[in-house]
């Protein structure tokens, strides 16, 4: 496993790239009402990241091993889709869970992020459901500093999203990134502590639980893109890109509009939530 360790030049540079994709989230955000298409929205993405960011949508034609390339700027997954939504012409409706996975490049470097999103008023159970991902996603994030282990990582998540009586979705994870869109390592959002790859300071990935309200079986779209729960059950996503820094680690993908951490994480020390 060949992992690219970051210089503080290339952490300054995936900081800039990081902002951006929180601030691409922020301005969306007035957007997600009930009505629009997600084509709409991708299409405002894609105007805002080109024209006003400078920057480049890592997703369009993306093409690893297998896939056609994909259509559209960003990734739109509504619902019981899990991941890699292909946002189309159907308007969403009030009710609606949406995610919105964004990546912009700046300057050569990659900015990973996703946020859940609520389409109007929508039902307790789809709330608690993003607000559980939200927290597993950062249960994750709390367990990164050197000597730590990827496997502490995926069992944080693991443990409370199950005990919520919630399973995570096994075939995707998160990764590393920095020049390229995915690098090594490969970080599961389930696993044994004290197992698997040690960290150490420099390492960028993303850490992204996708968090099924049902069984954790998938299935692949006609689309070639599109992930969603077997069992049609709803899911969720969350997404920061974090450094591990010598005493802890930084999230790289925040801005003045981030959602705040929750509350047990700002109580802790060796994490840094905001740059």
């Amino acid at each position: 496993m060949s992992i690219t360790l970051k210089s503080p030049a290339d952490i300054a540079a995936m900081r800039i790239a990081g902002r951006l994709a929180a601030e691409l989230l922020d301005y969306i955000t007035p957007f997600i009402q009930p009505g629009i298409t997600t084509n709409e929205i991708d299409k405002l993405c894609y105007d805002y990241q080109v024209n006003v960011q400078h920057s480049i949508p890592a997703p369009l034609n993306y093409a690893p091993g297998g896939h056609t390339p994909y259509p559209r700027s960003i990734c739109t997954s509504v619902n019981q889709q899990i991941c890699h939504g292909v946002p189309n012409d159907k308007a969403l409706k009030a009710g609606d869970i949406l995610n919105i996975d964004v990546t912009p490049i700046k300057d050569g470097w990659h900015g990973d992020s996703s946020r859940m999103y609520y389409v109007g008023q929508v039902a307790p159970h789809a709330k608690r459901l993003c607000e559980i991902t939200y927290e597993c996603m950062w249960r994750g994030i709390d367990q990164v500093r050197p000597g730590a282990t990827l496997g502490d990582i995926g069992h944080a998540i693991q443990v409370f999203a199950e005990a919520q009586g919630y399973s995570v979705v096994r075939e995707f994870c998160g990764h590393g990134i920095g020049k390229k869109f995915h690098e090594e390592p490969q970080v599961l959002h389930y696993g044994r502590p004290g197992t698997g790859l040690r960290l150490e300071a420099g390492m960028v990935f993303t850490i992204e639980p996708m968090i099924n309200a049902g069984r954790r079986e998938i299935r692949q779209m006609p689309d070639g893109w599109t992930i969603a729960t077997k069992d049609r059950s709803l899911s969720a996503q969350w997404e920061h890109t974090v450094v591990v820094t010598d005493q802890g680690y930084e999230v790289l993908t925040v801005s003045d509009a981030t959602p705040p951490p929750p509350d047990f994480i700002r109580q802790r020390s060796h994490g840094t939530a905001k740059t």
